[in-house]
């Protein structure tokens, strides 16, 4: 008989309903103790009948003898009386945790049985019958103290006793048979989704929640479950059921506020956060944990989604954080393209987080995964690299004095690794620099300071324009590492980027002494030959192939490049908008016609250098002509600015002859990517 009563209890304890008789029985003692203090100290004799009424004594005295014995022999009054679990729910943290916030689980939900672990969250709804008849008779008999009550610790007195009913399918399947649990049926999460929506039920969360996790787990060893789910579609409708419905009675009962900057303000701490807050710590870490097994895009942009509503609840749980970041890390380089967006999105939401700790510590892992993910660079992860490079951008620049510390100390770190090759001066330190990371690493801090000091979104926080000087100096120190003519691609990377952030910060940066020695190459490479090599992808290219050397195909495809990239540098506005561009240009013209007069056997880069010294010298006369009707002498810096910044650039010859460049780019470009693909094949004689 023993046996089968221990037997019992293991059922009983399991089944969910332990939690829930304990809490019960200690709300019930609480009221009593503040029955005794309202009514003052008694004989003592009397106070000795009454705890023996109350069972206090009683109790007492079976809690000392059951830590001494164990579990066996425990009568039903000292085993709901749970003395043995006191220090071990005492030493857990309300989020779950085993310790302090960098030590929780590391799956983030307890080793327990899911009713016991979620029973907690049925006490906002229903206390029991007993408690509720213990505060009514207390009303009756004593309604003075009961108006007390009302008015010093009315938590004491709201429970809703009219809840829907426990569903005790779990407990009935683990009492009739130990090794055999409910299956999980559409007619079971029907009901549960009319509680949710229409009473918004905690109770009914509860439930949702416990089978959740049984679908997050199912396929993990070791790990106590409450449903078995044996169906896909039953699956499915389960997963989407939690993640949609929970953020919706999370709101209902501990609604947080957006505040008009983008940020949230996280719910107020009350004592019914307090209770659910470890359910929702715990199903945000299956959200973790299913998100990394899910194969159907839909479904994880789902999740993805959802969770990200929930993110105001988790921001105190700094392991939950790590976690969640890390998850969304390793969608946002990875993933299907509609779920990198809806990790941006999540990333965002952690990011506004009113602790400028998190930010720091999301921005410091976006550009490690970014830098990480950028090693390689081909036609098929370009795009995914390009796309990574402008959410993160995006990223750093909602907080820009936060971002000025993880942007100052990373383009050091360019500047340390630039110093050492110039110091060494080895193949291997060569590698340092000229990698596709230390590319990707210019262009990326080139759209964060172009983002964040653009000049015409009249933003009036510059804490981070300081650092576009810097960049520029190591930006340029890599170009001029190494010139020789295989190393033209990434200068080319290089300069790129700078025009991008001269463009956007109309700050000027002379780049014509990096673009005219790569234009001269082209026009003046002697012992050139004919190929059959296929032109060079100047986008996919960091290091030219020793077989393209003095080839007709290196040339032209160098020759087209640079042309491209000196249109777009004289087209800014920081160079054709200044007033004394048509001195700027004069060097520039100068050069071109002297490397024209020595180019020979390349036409194609002949003709196309030529066609760019005469826009440059047309929109030279072109401004000129707008200048010669000025009427304020060179030192009024400030009538010089306002004249720069009326003056209309759309109707400029260079302007013009940039545009015509972009759409033969962009032809161009489809037309390889098609022909990457296979797409349209032609065969031509």
């Amino acid at each position: 008989m023993a046996k089968r009563g221990a037997k019992a209890t293991r059922k009983f304890a399991a089944s969910g309903q332990l939690t829930k008789k304990i809490q019960a029985r200690r709300k019930h003692q609480q009221i009593q103790k503040k029955i005794k203090k309202h009514k003052g100290p008694k004989s003592k004799g009397q106070g000795q009948e009454r705890a023996s009424v109350d069972g206090t004594d009683d109790e007492t005295t079976k809690e000392k003898k059951s830590s001494k014995t164990g579990l066996k022999g425990m009568s039903v009054d000292d085993f709901l009386g749970a003395s043995f679990m006191e220090e071990e729910e005492r030493a857990k943290p309300i989020d779950g945790s085993s310790g302090p916030e960098d030590e929780d689980d590391d799956d983030g939900d307890l080793d327990e049985s899911d009713g016991a672990s979620f029973a907690s969250v049925d006490e906002l709804e229903d206390e029991g019958n007993a408690h509720m008849l213990e505060l009514s008779n207390l009303a009756e008999k004593d309604p003075e103290f009961y108006k007390y009550l009302q008015e010093n610790d009315r938590e004491l007195l709201e429970f809703n006793a009219d809840g829907d009913d426990y569903d005790d399918s779990v407990g009935d399947a683990i009492e009739s048979d130990d090794d055999q649990l409910p299956t999980l049926t559409e007619k079971i999460l029907r009901t549960w989704q009319k509680s949710l929506l229409e009473t918004r039920s905690l109770r009914a969360l509860r439930k949702l929640l416990v089978a959740f996790r049984s679908a997050a787990l199912m396929n993990e060893e070791g790990k106590v479950l409450a449903w078995t789910i044996d169906n896909p579609a039953v699956y499915d409708k389960l997963v989407k059921t939690a993640l949609r419905y929970t953020p919706i009675v999370l709101e209902h009962h501990v609604p947080y506020k957006t505040l008009p900057n983008g940020r949230f303000k996280a719910p107020a701490h009350t004592q019914k956060l307090k209770t659910l807050q470890k359910p929702i710590i715990s199903f945000f870490h299956n959200i973790i944990h299913i998100t990394s097994h899910l194969s159907d895009p839909e479904l994880l942009k789902m999740a993805v989604t959802e969770s990200t509503k929930i993110v105001p609840y988790i921001i105190s749980s700094r392991k939950t954080v790590k976690q969640y970041l890390k998850g969304c890390l390793g969608l946002w380089s990875t993933a299907d393209d509609s779920v990198r967006m809806a990790t941006v999105l999540a990333l965002r939401k952690l990011a506004s987080a009113a602790d400028e700790s998190i930010l720091d510590l999301i921005l410091k892992n976006i550009y490690q995964t970014l830098v990480k993910s950028s090693k390689s660079t081909s036609a098929h992860s370009l795009p995914s690299i390009t796309f990574m490079k402008n959410s993160a951008s995006e990223i750093f620049c909602l907080n820009h004095r936060v971002a000025y510390q993880h942007a100052f100390g990373y383009i050091r770190q360019l500047a340390i690794h630039l110093r050492n090759s110039m110091k060494l001066k080895t193949r291997e330190s060569y590698k340092q620099v000229y990698n596709w990371q230390y590319v990707h690493a210019i262009d990326f801090w080139s759209l964060v300071l172009a983002r964040a000091c653009e000049v015409q979104s009249n933003a009036k926080d510059d804490d981070l324009r300081p650092l576009i000087y810097p960049l520029v100096q190591v930006a340029t120190g890599a170009i001029k590492l190494l010139s020789h003519p295989r190393s033209h691609p990434f200068h080319l990377h290089v300069v790129g980027s700078l025009i991008h952030l001269t463009r956007h910060t109309h700050t000027y940066i002379p780049l014509a002494p990096h673009l005219l020695p790569i234009l001269t190459t082209a026009l003046t490479s002697t012992k050139s030959k004919t190929s059959t090599l296929r032109p060079l992808d100047f986008e996919t290219a960091l290091r030219v192939p020793q077989q393209y050397l003095h080839t007709h195909v290196y040339a032209e495809s160098l020759g087209h490049e640079a042309t491209f990239l000196t249109v777009e540098w004289l087209s800014v506005r920081a160079v054709h908008g200044n007033i004394a561009f048509p001195e700027l240009v004069v060097p520039i013209v100068a050069s071109l016609r002297r490397a024209l007069k020595a180019a020979h056997g390349n036409p194609k880069v002949s003709s196309s250098t030529k066609a760019l010294v005469e826009r440059v010298e047309e929109s030279a006369r072109w401004v000129s002509q707008r200048r010669a009707r000025v009427t304020f002498a060179p030192e009024k810096t400030a009538a010089v600015d306002l004249w720069e910044a009326d003056l209309q650039l759309d109707d400029a010859p260079l302007i013009k002859y940039m545009r015509v460049l972009r759409k033969t780019r962009e032809k161009q470009r489809k037309f390889l990517e098609k022909a990457r693909k296979g797409e349209d094949e032609i065969l031509e004689e």
